[in-house]
C-alpha cells in the first residue's frame, strides 16, 4: 500500500497548489475584499485626465488602501472623467474637503487615487462629490514638453544697424 499513501500525498500537494494559485488570482486581481461584506458609501470626483486609472485601482490615504475605483466615465457635458469610487465603511470621518489625486506606484506602475485630508469637520458620505482633484501626470506629455522646450530656439539678441552710408551729394 505504499503506492496508495504516496498517491494521497501527491494529491494533498496538488489540492494546496491550486488553493496557492486561486488565493494569489484574487490577490493580484485586487479583489482581497471578496466575500467581505461590510459597509462602504461610494464618492464621485471629476478630472482632466485620469491617465491609465482603470476600474478595481486602489484609492490610499496615508499609504493604505480605504477603498476602491469603481467605475469610470465621461460628464457629457464637460467632457471630464468622472471616477466613482468605493470607500470602506470603517472610514467614516474622512473630511469633506479632501483632495484626491491620482498617483502612480513606482516609475511606471499601476495608478490608484490618493487622498489628502482636508480640514472640514464634516465628512464625506455616500453619494459625495469631491471638487478638489488632481489630473494624472502623464509621462509621454512630460517628455514631449520637455523635448519641445530643448528644440526651441532662443531668440538672438537684437544686433546693432550697422552706420547708414553717407548720402552723395547732388
Amino acid at each position: 500500500m505504499p503506492s496508495r499513501s504516496l498517491e494521497l500525498l501527491v494529491g494533498f500537494f496538488v489540492s494546496l497548489g491550486i488553493a496557492a494559485v486561486f488565493v494569489l488570482t484574487f490577490r493580484v486581481a485586487s479583489l482581497d475584499s471578496v466575500g467581505d461584506s461590510g459597509s462602504s458609501y461610494r464618492i464621485t470626483a471629476k478630472f482632466e485626465n485620469t491617465g491609465s486609472l482603470a476600474r478595481g485601482a486602489s484609492v490610499k490615504m496615508s499609504g493604505v488602501r480605504i477603498g476602491r475605483v469603481r467605475d469610470i466615465g465621461i460628464d457629457p457635458e464637460t467632457f471630464q472623467a468622472v471616477v466613482t469610487m468605493e470607500i470602506d465603511g470603517a472610514r467614516n470621518n474622512i473630511p469633506a474637503d479632501s483632495n484626491l489625486k491620482i498617483l502612480t506606484a513606482g516609475l511606471l506602475g499601476e495608478q490608484y487615487v490618493g487622498v489628502e485630508a482636508g480640514g472640514d469637520p464634516e465628512p464625506l458620505k455616500d453619494g459625495s462629490v469631491v471638487t478638489f482633484t488632481q489630473s494624472a501626470l502623464v509621462l509621454e506629455n512630460l517628455i514631449g514638453q520637455m523635448l519641445t522646450s530643448f528644440t526651441q530656439k532662443e531668440p538672438k539678441a537684437a544686433q546693432p544697424a550697422e552706420p547708414a552710408a553717407a548720402a552723395p551729394a547732388p
